[in-house]
């Protein structure tokens, strides 16, 4: 065949694509009031994320067919995959908070507790995600500087940020569109509805089916989220499921309606794998069969970006961390750890403990009863008595989660906050951070009772500048200038990468806010990690592939995943590459 007439072939395909995106995005963008944006000569990024995927449970999802487009990508060339090292705590805010602005200092796990405040700080609290917001993001520059973010934590510096937790009240997903715009044109499209009702249904019976196994069956140590799953409540995961499939498919959607506005930076998470693999296991049939319907959005999104050539964009897809398959600290002790603590203490304590498990459905509750807050204010009458009782019974779902804090008049002794494998312990005998040594002084026997209890892998304390760390089987590394091992063996070694494992925790220690003891699961004969919430796959701590997300980038791109450490690595990466004149700018250069 001649080269003009490809050419010719070519070019016909390129503007027909042209004109049915111009067609059908372009009534969209200005149906919503969003305008295009002006592409310059570098290329963009789409970033997508999936929360909780190991690099080894991706390659295992592939090898078993879940993921075909991911692994067409990947067969011809076109995107290149590795693990990387997201650092500790392996849990989403300290890793968004370095992707997005390559700094986490003083995010010390999932939740934690502020003694000079009295204040257990927790993502459930909307304020305090915006108080964490303004500690890692000032004087820096957003990843997503300009552009838009969707299902996150952080916003990155992005210009839009819908069923974001940073700005989850000032930027809505129907407040923010002109009225009803979005939801017509949405629910307009038959198979795009259909879709929605599909993934709800389905969602909703699954999780009718796990209550009712629990109903007619004793809870036992089998492969499903103990405690949580409430066989009465049938309310519950109906709103975790009708707002997952909605919110799936609006994420998808506006990522493909921004990358027609030639947005310059893109990202999305979609976090349906994390909340199964919590509940049922990393790699249960249950979970990996999750990653079927993101492959589907891969393909969506990136047919778009391959189709509609306004601008160029490069497609990454990374996880924030991974799960490794867990035993509760409960079953190895018939006690939850702060209870544990109460009988080691033997006395009369006043504890409270945090350890509710973090699941993606009370990010889906907040993102649900805002929406509907919006639609209250901008619909009809009509439509105000169909949005209000189901936003009260949202709001009813979330309360006791809103206000999680302390009567300052009842000071706590002892606090526990556990996050997945790892947990803070804070003794409120001092407002201060305490050295290992004064915890030893104050609370006799408790240290070497602690280190010696089933299921604690290492127990971790401060020493002035340095970090101290006692395992099991009474070895100790004492970290100063120099790491130095008394006794045999090294306590670090079941987690892997001893060096790697002292200098994360070594920071972790010296956070402002980090517990006065610091406590790591063990690593199990089975390879199980024991974790101190109620969940068989966790994440939060050392060992397994909790600590080894994924990271998949284009082939032009030079990224090299082995020198990726750190959440704040990746940031470095994505400021250099798309955002050169911040990342001279930046803190995070220096």
């Amino acid at each position: 065949m001649p080269t003009w007439f490809t050419r010719r072939i070519v070019d016909l395909f390129g503007k027909l694509a042209d004109l049915y995106y111009s067609r059908k995005y372009g009534a969209m963008a200005r149906q919503l009031g969003r305008p295009a944006v002006s592409p310059d000569d570098r290329p963009g990024f789409v970033l997508i994320q999936i929360d909780g995927l190991s690099h080894d449970h991706l390659v295992q999802a592939v090898a078993a067919g879940h993921m075909p487009y991911l692994e067409s990508l990947l067969a011809q060339g076109d995107l290149e995959l590795g693990p990387w090292r997201c650092g500790l705590p392996s849990s989403t805010p300290a890793v968004q908070a370095g992707m997005m602005f390559g700094n986490r200092f003083d995010i010390p796990g999932y939740r934690w507790y502020e003694k000079d405040r009295e204040t257990v700080i927790s993502p459930r609290r909307l304020d305090q995600v915006r108080m964490m917001y303004d500690r890692v993001s000032h004087g820096r520059r957003g990843i997503l500087n300009g552009g838009s973010c969707y299902v996150s934590m952080f916003h990155g510096e992005a210009d839009l940020a819908l069923f974001t937790l940073s700005t989850i009240r000032s930027q809505r997903f129907f407040g923010s569109m002109r009225g009803m715009a979005l939801l017509v044109l949405f629910l307009l499209s038959p198979l795009r509805l259909l879709r929605v009702l599909w993934l709800a249904s389905v969602r909703y019976l699954r999780s009718l089916a796990l209550r009712l196994i629990a109903l007619v069956e004793p809870l036992r140590k089998v492969e499903r989220e103990p405690r949580v799953l409430n066989p009465i409540d049938v309310f519950s995961p109906l709103v975790y499921a009708v707002g997952e499939a909605l919110f799936t498919e609006v994420q998808t959607f506006g990522v493909m309606l921004d990358i027609y506005r030639c947005v310059p930076a893109i990202y999305t998470n979609y976090t349906s794998y994390d909340e199964v693999a919590h509940k049922l296991g990393p790699d249960s049939a249950a979970a990996l069969r999750v990653l079927r319907g993101v492959d589907k959005r891969i393909h969506q999104i990136d047919r778009m970006r391959a189709n509609y050539r306004k601008r160029d964009y490069h497609l990454y897809l990374v996880s924030d961390h991974g799960n490794s398959a867990a035993v509760p600290f409960s079953w190895e002790n018939s006690a939850t750890l702060g209870e544990h603590l109460i009988t080691l203490l033997g006395k009369e304590v006043s504890l409270d403990e945090r350890l509710e498990s973090h699941t993606a459905m009370n990010r889906t509750a907040h993102y649900l009863r805002e929406e509907l807050h919006a639609l209250e204010e901008t619909g009809s009458p009509r439509l105000r008595l169909l949005t209000a009782p189901a936003r009260r019974f949202v709001k009813q779902r979330l309360k006791g989660d809103e206000d999680i804090d302390y009567d300052l008049e009842r000071q706590r002794d002892v606090v526990v906050s556990a996050s997945g494998s790892l947990a803070h312990i804070y003794f409120n005998v001092s407002a201060r951070a305490l050295d290992i040594i004064e915890v030893v002084l104050l609370y006799p026997g408790l240290v070497e009772r602690l280190w010696s209890s089933p299921g604690i892998g290492a127990v971790v304390g401060r020493a002035g500048e340095s970090t101290v760390v006692l395992g099991p089987e009474g070895g100790t590394l004492h970290m100063g200038e120099e790491p130095e091992v008394v006794g045999r063996p090294n306590p670090l070694t079941p987690f892997g990468d001893e060096a790697y494992a002292a200098r994360q925790l070594h920071r972790l220690a010296h956070f402002p806010h980090s517990g006065d003891l610091i406590l790591l699961g063990a690593i199990r004969e089975d390879g199980k990690v024991v974790t101190f919430e109620q969940q068989v796959a966790t994440h939060g701590g050392l060992g397994g592939p909790q600590g080894h997300p994924f990271i998949a980038w284009p082939t032009e791109c030079q990224l090299t995943p082995e020198v990726l450490d750190d959440a704040e690595d990746l940031y470095t990466h994505f400021i250099r590459h798309y955002h050169p004149q911040g990342y001279e700018k930046s803190p995070a250069a220096e």
